[in-house]
């Protein structure tokens, strides 16, 4: 091939691409999850504990969307 015929290369792994695209969604999941805790903690000062516990378990199961992510990387990029 000469230079005229290739429109464009990309070397590396798409993994990374969809890895990327993938730690989106967690991101803007744990934004929300947080920001309703505040937003709660500010209605009702006596529940800020229990919030407090249930954003822990919320912000655990959004990421585990990460982790979920980073496996499918490794299974299908290599």
């Amino acid at each position: 091939m000469d230079a005229t015929t290739v429109l464009a290369e990309m070397t590396g792994s798409i993994a990374t691409v969809g890895y990327g695209l993938a730690a989106i969604g967690p991101a803007i999941g744990i934004g929300i999850v947080v920001g309703k805790t505040i937003e709660g903690v500010a209605r009702q000062p006596e529940l800020a504990g229990r919030l407090q516990v249930l954003m822990w378990i919320g912000i655990a199961f959004t990421e585990a969307l990460a982790f979920i992510g980073i496996a499918t990387g490794f299974i299908f990029g290599f």
